[in-house]
């Protein structure tokens, strides 16, 4: 099985803790030197197969443009009018019709069998030299359709183009699925790996992919007798099934709570008035924002104790899909020839490598948190006994309750007349985001005219990433604002990775060139974009990133102002499209975010240190009418609300972690096997606050155990990794550091360029100078979980006793 070929999430795990909760039900799983004036890098080669009418001059060299795009409509009509010449989606040549998604497919799939002949018919050294790159070829060649395909019959907002789109997925997943069966391949690639003359001629990033295709095909369970396969194959199918069922179907086993209004007192009164049977009784949907606030506002603790339990307890048929699911993946590892499914999704492509090593890392992180978590969980307490004098514990209805009552007085002592939103319209930061690039990377966000059906929608902003030294090096669309029927999710799609064209595929090229293809390097790219250095030619990565901002009303004057958590938003979206950026690699199996999946959030949640650095804040931040920059003191009281008992959701995680782990082991095969005792077996050992009570069965709620199995601890690491590197490669942001150019080209050449063509432990260890990660293992995950989570805020944001 090609690695490359399976399913990529859409959504992590920390973009999804942003949805707003009323919207957080899962719908899918899914200052340098600018480039010269009138100049060239040397060996680049704009590529001019696209010709359109340009913009005028001095709108082009507006430095506010980039601003403007996406805060004025009418520069934004202005500009994107332009782009008269018709194109396919994407600029994808084949792309121009709905039907073009099918032609599309098929012209991939006759590409695809005539490399598959290739590989199989191997037999001299030279051929085998070439299997990797083949192998890697036919990857890109399917996941050109695949990923397009399903990115746009999820976003496309016309339902024909969905439904082709959706046609020419199936016809070519359902060749990936013969693919996986096909012991050929499997067998020519071990061949080509133990051949002394063939290994020794390829590069470390070739060896790379060719390990990771061969670990991928293990775990496919290609080597194993025709009857094993065959069960596998069953098996996925029913994984496949059962998963979507858990997460689609999940239901509280109590739908609806009726609650006299009377005992509803401390909750926002319009609300309850909208969900007012009559005078006396509302409603309350169970898995609603409704019940969430009825936790943290209502004062009758026997009301917020009925809610709890409802919120809680997932119906017995939930928890029974569950439980299923995990088996059916413990007996497919056993299959397989692992010991558990945990062994068998760690084995490929994780930094950890083993449900061990998980362990070591959890664990320690466990002594770190530990402490902070108790204080926090003593000032709960403690709030309570000031409103309660006789109480002689906390309950678990109490914690929200308790939160929001001591988040409430924050606020009350730190109120500010200004609109923190009024400093963060959508395109005052996209330009703040393009100066921060541009500071540490040396890239910039370009505005660029889309043709005439490149986007899926008018909203949608084509932006060209130009890089000083190397000219164009990736292509961005922004689609950021609400429609009707749109994903809420947040979301980092590549459309298309990095790859080198071999001479090969541009000599095909040439015997196709023709009036809409006019290079054999359009042809061999099917009219996307691409970069041509010293003779080598490159796909770049195309990307987009989907977001849910609100869009201003025709009438309203203002432009979208965001939130700051909006902002983070953006900001760790675009932390992904920078690895993706970045990481520009001859393979596509090691491309971008293609790299260790526990390491593939750390740049993306390294991006929200920077979001509340006041160095970062003074590029990005200024008030939408005055200019005027953000006054810090502003921001720091909404930081030190919103984090105020992060040792406490960070112990949440772990927990949740550890649940991942304890599923999807060997205990999945047990006849006894109970997901209810068992997460309340981590809660009662491992939380600072109380844990659920007896009855409640909350883990039937938690989708991201389909998603995200044994591999949930990501978010954690990743976390720990990313404040390890803002620390020590940025100093924390302390003196500019945030904005330094040498800590961008540290991170830059020492791990993000990489992609998953290096090992990760040995780029973490020349980032961050300690030789002790250089190898990994389970001592290196224990070094990790010790690092632990210190508070995330900026000094300049802290309370003056936690500066201390």
């Amino acid at each position: 099985m090609l690695l490359s070929l399976r399913p990529w999430r859409w959504v992590c795990p920390s973009c999804l803790l942003r949805v707003p909760v009323t919207a957080s039900r899962q719908i899918r799983w899914l200052s340098s030197s600018q480039l010269r004036r009138g100049s060239k890098p040397q060996g680049f080669a704009l590529v001019q197969a696209l010709s359109f009418k340009p913009i005028p001059k001095e709108p082009l060299q507006s430095p506010d443009l980039l601003r403007d795009i996406f805060d004025s409509p009418d520069v934004w009509k202005e500009f994107s009018a332009y782009g008269s010449k018709p194109a396919g989606l994407f600029r994808n040549s084949y792309l121009k019709t709905p039907q073009g998604f099918l032609e599309f497919a098929h012209v991939s799939l006759k590409k695809a069998h005539t490399l598959v002949d290739k590989v199989l018919g191997a037999s001299s050294l030279d051929e085998y030299r070439l299997v990797v790159r083949h192998l890697d070829r036919l990857s890109d060649i399917l996941c050109r359709v695949l990923d397009m395909a399903d990115f746009v019959r999820v976003t496309h907002p016309r339902q024909q183009t969905q439904r082709a789109a959706s046609e020419a997925w199936g016809m070519v997943y359902q060749y990936m699925n013969e693919l996986n069966t096909m012991t050929g391949l499997n067998d020519q690639l071990a061949k080509a790996m133990e051949n002394p003359q063939v290994a020794e001629t390829w590069s470390e990033e070739e060896k790379m992919v060719a390990e990771v295709l061969r670990l991928d095909f293990a775990k496919s369970a290609v080597n194993l007798p025709k009857s094993f396969r065959d069960r596998f194959v069953d098996l996925s199918s029913e994984i496949s099934r059962v998963s979507t069922e858990f997460v689609q179907d999940m239901e509280p086993a109590q739908d609806v709570l009726f609650v006299p209004t009377s005992q509803l007192a401390g909750m926002d009164p319009t609300v309850v008035k909208a969900h007012s049977r009559d005078r006396s009784s509302a409603y309350l949907p169970t898995l609603s924002g409704v019940a969430s606030m009825a936790l943290r506002q209502v004062n009758d603790a026997s009301i917020r104790k009925k809610v709890f339990y409802a919120s809680r307890t997932a119906s017995a048929k939930s928890v029974a899909t569950l439980e299923n699911l995990m088996r059916l993946r413990a007996e497919l590892a056993t299959l397989s020839g692992f010991e558990s499914y945990g062994h068998l999704a760690l084995r490929d492509r994780m930094m950890a490598r083993s449900p061990e090593a998980v362990q070591q890392f959890l664990k320690a992180l466990v002594s770190n948190n530990k402490p902070r978590a108790l204080e926090e969980a003593a000032s709960l307490y403690q709030a309570k006994v000031k409103l309660h004098s006789q109480a002689t514990q906390l309950d678990p209805w109490d914690k929200e309750y308790y939160s929001d009552k001591i988040r409430t007085s924050m606020r009350s002592t730190e109120k500010h007349d200004d609109f923190l939103s009024s400093y963060f319209s959508l395109g005052t930061v996209v330009r703040g985001i393009s100066r921060i690039i541009s500071a540490l990377y040396g890239l910039k966000l370009v505005p660029s005219q889309s043709m005439v059906g490149e986007t899926w929608h008018k909203d949608v902003r084509r932006l060209d990433v130009l890089s000083d030294t190397d000219g164009l090096v990736a292509v961005l669309y922004f689609d950021l604002l609400y429609r009707p029927n749109k994903s809420p999710n947040p979301a980092h799609f590549t459309l298309r990775c990095s790859r080198e064209i071999s001479a090969e595929e541009l000599a095909e090229g040439a015997t196709m060139v023709g009036p809409d293809l006019g290079t054999p390097e359009l042809v061999a790219t099917d009219g996307m974009a691409f970069s041509k250095q010293n003779d080598v030619v490159k796909q770049l990565p195309t990307i987009a990133l989907v977001c849910d901002f609100p869009k201003p009303k025709e009438a309203d004057t203002r432009p979208t102002l965001l939130t700051f958590f909006q902002v983070e938003t953006l900001f760790h979206e675009i932390g992904h499209a920078i690895h993706s950026i970045l990481a520009r690699t001859s393979f596509q199996n090691v491309s971008g975010t293609r790299c260790a999946t526990d390491l593939a959030e750390l740049p993306s949640t390294l991006m929200e240190y920077f979001a509340s650095d006041p160095t970062v804040l003074g590029a990005v931040a200024s008030h939408y009418e005055t200019g005027k920059p953000l006054p810090y003191n502003l921001l720091a009281p909404q930081l030190r609300q919103a984090r105020r008992f992060e040792a406490s959701d960070t112990e949440n995680q772990i927990i949740l972690a550890m649940l991942d782990q304890g599923v999807h082991s060997r205990a999945a095969l047990d006849p006894k096997f109970d997901t209810t005792r068992m997460y309340l077996e981590l809660q009662k050992k491992y939380s600072s606050s109380p844990p659920d009570p007896p009855g409640t069965s909350w883990q039937g709620f938690f989708g991201h155990l389909s998603g995200y199995g044994s591999t949930y601890y990501s978010y954690l690491f990743d976390r720990v990794l990313a404040q390890r590197v803002w620390d020590v490669v940025f100093d924390a942001g302390a003196g500019g550091g945030s904005l330094r150019r040498e800590n961008g080209e540290r991170l830059k050449e020492g791990l993000l360029k990489w992609g998953g063509g290096r090992d990760p432990w040995k780029c973490l260890a020349d980032v961050l100078k300690d030789e002790r990660l250089a190898d990994g293992g389970e001592q290196a995950m224990a070094l990790v979980g010790s690092w632990g989570l210190g508070s995330q805020l900026p000094k300049t944001a802290r309370a003056p006793e936690e500066v201390l």
